[in-house]
């Protein structure tokens, strides 16, 4: 059986920028094995799996390693798929059921809005060797639902600088962490880099679910509802977030790079 899979370029307005997310749309489940190993051969932090024969369409997420609950930048380019191969009307919504609950979808003038539900946060007491494993001294950390851990830095420079050790961060219990500070630019709320060695992904290049987390904790120590915030990894990836009740919206673009037919 043959299949069309594709690769999609999240966060972004120009190619080979943003996240890229494998998509492949279904009329029918494939086995869990099987989209595990399309996961692994595609390589990429997150393949998306959709399949358009369910009401709402049903949405799952692996990893190369693993499947997990919820993934922004896969779902904003099945969103994005389906809106311009013309299975869905611009003017329609989008619902997708996934692990992590609920997601709404939109098309809007400036981009792709998709509606998240928002993660609980505490706040915790540092973790053990962070500065040796991570390269500063965090001002604040949260854990949130989802099992995210949140450095709050002093300053941007310090996010751009952090050099994590990698192969010592899940034994440390820092293997799912965002780093994140003010930005030093007017244009920019906040910057942020994700680390998820614990699902096989030394660093995200731009992490669409971290933002039901940080918009929460910069609301909180802003008093601000709606952020321009920049994920400063290589690929670099900016998103427009805002904070609804107990929903987080979130912004972005995206561009197909590839279809390929994979033999199943």
């Amino acid at each position: 059986m043959k299949q069309t899979i594709y690769q999609v370029d999240s966060f972004t307005k120009k190619a080979f920028k943003g996240n890229p997310a494998g998509v492949m749309i279904l009329k029918e489940d494939l086995e869990d094995a099987l989209m595990q190993n399309i996961a692994m051969e595609m390589n990429l932090s997150e393949t998306a799996f959709v399949n358009i024969s369910e009401t709402p369409f049903s949405i799952r997420f692996f990893t190369p390693t693993s499947e997990i609950e919820l993934c922004g930048h896969a779902t904003l380019a099945a969103a994005h798929l389906l809106y311009d191969n013309k299975t869905i009307a611009e003017n329609e919504r989008i619902e997708f059921k996934s692990k992590g609950g609920l997601l709404k979808i939109s098309k809007e003038i400036n981009g792709i809005k998709m509606v998240f539900p928002i993660y609980k946060i505490k706040k915790i007491e540092t973790p053990k060797n962070f500065k040796e494993l991570i390269g500063f001294t965090p001002m604040e950390v949260y854990k949130c639902s989802s099992d995210w851990t949140i450095a709050i830095a002093n300053n941007e420079k310090d996010i751009k600088d952090a050099k994590p050790v990698f192969n010592k961060m899940i034994e440390n219990g820092l293997g799912h962490l965002m780093i994140t500070a003010l930005s030093e630019r007017d244009s920019i709320d906040f910057v942020v880099r994700c680390f998820v060695t614990i699902y096989g992904i030394d660093e995200d290049p731009v992490t669409g679910s971290a933002q039901c987390g940080l918009v929460p904790v910069w609301n909180l120590r802003t008093g601000k509802s709606e952020f321009i915030a920049e994920q400063i990894s290589e690929r670099t990836g900016q998103l427009h977030v805002k904070l609804v009740d107990d929903t987080v919206e979130i912004i972005g673009n995206a561009v197909t790079i590839f279809e390929a037919q994979i033999n199943l």
